[in-house]
């Protein structure tokens, strides 16, 4: 029942818990998140093993935001463990900057948006312009996909918009900010459920503490598998 549009977050301390964690759901995912946090606790090593001893697709979760070259740099020796995506911040230079560092390898550069833990109030504290998120988001997005992004990261309460913006043909929607009905949020601001995010036009949704704080992590995996494939979410998708 496996379905890589599924994106487990490995959000746990170090690389070790991480590979833990990827026995006890087994084969119900095929698509694991690794993050910034994990990064000093094994991450790098952690994506190698599950990618090229578990057959496991991996999401680099690096947000990178820096100067021209020193994204390219970054992204070309990430380029070189065979992941699947990299997400940098949505910034014309820094997307520029990442898919020429990683030309040549089949990795996906993901531009992020607006996080989906920040709300207008948190932009204001920011000094980020004046405008309602969806409109900030949208013109991101379109100046990342022009820029070279293999696609962005978005909440799903943009998901629909993005997916109509004609610049989005043939690009991916990766959506955090996802959970299950009656989940907690943590610090997600702009949820929705997996069957409505599945609808809205996203490719992929990410999922980590709902998976990886439940009793039976492989359980809670392959309920928001089944939820994906329910008829909500492929009747509101048609």
């Amino acid at each position: 029942m496996t379905d890589d549009r599924l994106i487990v977050a490995l959000d746990v301390p170090n690389a070790v818990a991480g590979l833990e964690l990827a026995a006890r759901i087994g084969d119900a995912v095929s698509f694991y998140k690794i993050g910034l946090g994990m990064l000093t606790g094994g991450g790098l090593a952690l994506a190698n093993e599950l990618k090229q001893d578990h057959g496991k697709r991996i999401f680099l979760d690096m947000k990178l935001f820096d100067i021209g070259a020193t994204v390219e740099a970054a992204t070309r020796g990430l380029a070189q463990f065979d992941l699947d995506f990299l997400t940098v911040h949505g910034d014309p230079h820094v997307v520029r900057a990442a898919k020429e560092g990683a030309s040549g390898s089949d990795l996906k550069i993901l531009a992020v948006t607006i996080l989906t833990s920040l709300d207008r109030s948190d932009l204001d504290a920011n000094l980020i312009r004046e405008g309602d998120i969806p409109e900030i988001v949208a013109e991101r997005a379109v100046k990342a996909f022009e820029a070279g992004a293999d696609g962005v990261i978005a909440s799903p309460n943009e998901a629909a918009m993005i997916r109509a913006l004609p610049e989005a043909e043939g690009r991916l929607i990766v959506t955090p900010g996802v959970r299950p009905a009656g989940a907690d949020l943590g610090d997600q601001k702009r949820v929705a459920t997996p069957a409505n995010a599945i609808a809205s036009g996203v490719d992929h949704i990410v999922v980590g503490r709902p998976v990886w704080r439940a009793t039976n992590p492989r359980a809670a995996a392959l309920a928001i598998v089944a939820e994906m494939q329910s008829p909500q979410a492929v009747q509101a998708n048609a």
